[in-house]
């Protein structure tokens, strides 16, 4: 039976997101997809894995959270959508 998935939200740890995790997110194809991310480095490589993996998904808006004042730790949320959808 075929699901359809609106939105997933992705908060990996700062070690980032899994290839398999990735791999089921691109079979999954939901609309769009919340990824709420600690470190930068391992957002963008999640990133580039997903865009390689999954040619489906475009970056709609993006914005960093700034949760611990006084210190340099900022979330970056980015929100993907999928393409002409």
């Amino acid at each position: 039976e075929k699901v359809d998935i609106d939105l997933v939200v992705m908060d990996p740890p700062r070690s980032g997101s899994t290839e398999k995790f990735i791999d089921s997110l691109c079979k999954l194809k939901p609309k769009k997809v919340i990824y709420i991310s600690c470190e930068a480095s391992t957002l963008a490589r999640d990133l580039n894995y997903l865009f390689k993996k999954c040619k489906d998904y475009e970056i709609k808006e993006k914005t960093i959270v700034d949760m611990f004042v006084g210190t340099y730790h900022v979330e970056t949320v980015v929100l993907l959508t999928l393409k002409n959808s």
